[in-house]
């Protein structure tokens, strides 16, 4: 093997350590979601609503989480059979998602904590390394959208 595919494969260990890392921290919310016993998308919702607030919309759920609307419209649906949330209607096709007391007492008594945990580890990192690692990690993404782009077209 030469200095060109050791380097690269170098270049690969890197990359595949921070997907398995990215990865990994999928797995341990979708283990979150599980214990709650809500499924990935409706942890999603409660989630954001409780970072935003009741009454956010669907489409604040898409654009703060990046899923699908069909997986938070799913997810609604699931969370009003389970009496955790209704929908109000705002103006137009929008619907306002708000928590019932049911759901009020379960977001804030199993998901808050989640991102109350998210924030102390967070934390515990002192504030330039906070800052450096949203810098690279907004930097890896600026590439990859880049080049993502750049592969996108060249497929068509």
């Amino acid at each position: 093997m030469d200095k060109t595919e050791s380097g690269r494969d170098g270049q690969f260990k890197e990359v595949q350590e921070f997907n398995r890392m990215y990865k990994e921290l999928d797995d341990m919310y979708h283990e979150i979601a599980l214990t709650l016993g809500v499924s990935d998308g409706e942890f999603s919702v409660l989630y954001v609503i409780c970072m935003l607030g009741d009454g956010c919309l669907q489409r604040d759920i898409c654009r703060e989480v990046f899923i699908s609307k069909q997986t938070v419209n799913s997810a609604v649906r699931k969370l009003e059979k389970k009496k955790l949330l209704y929908l109000e209607e705002k103006s137009g096709r929008d619907k306002k998602m708000l928590l019932t007391e049911k759901g009020k007492q379960f977001a804030y008594s199993r998901v808050l904590p989640v991102i109350e945990m998210e924030n102390s580890a967070f934390m515990q990192m002192e504030p330039e390394e906070r800052k450096e690692l949203l810098r690279l990690s907004w930097k890896y993404m600026d590439y990859f959208r880049e080049k993502e782009k750049k592969l996108l077209e060249e497929m068509l």
